[in-house]
């Protein structure tokens, strides 16, 4: 197996293992904890939180 086969591969692995991962988060609810952090930190830098 060559070098560019084998990176093709990897590539499509990592994107695969990526898209469940973030699929995992979503239906853990975990885009509306990191939305939450990222409010109090942007209401902090300017003062109101």
């Amino acid at each position: 197996m060559g070098y560019k086969k084998m990176k093709k591969y990897v590539r499509k692995g990592l994107l695969i293992a990526a898209i469940v991962l973030v699929l995992m988060g979503m239906s853990e609810g975990g885009f509306r904890d990191v939305k939450n952090k990222a409010v109090r930190i942007c209401y902090e830098c300017i003062g109101i939180g």
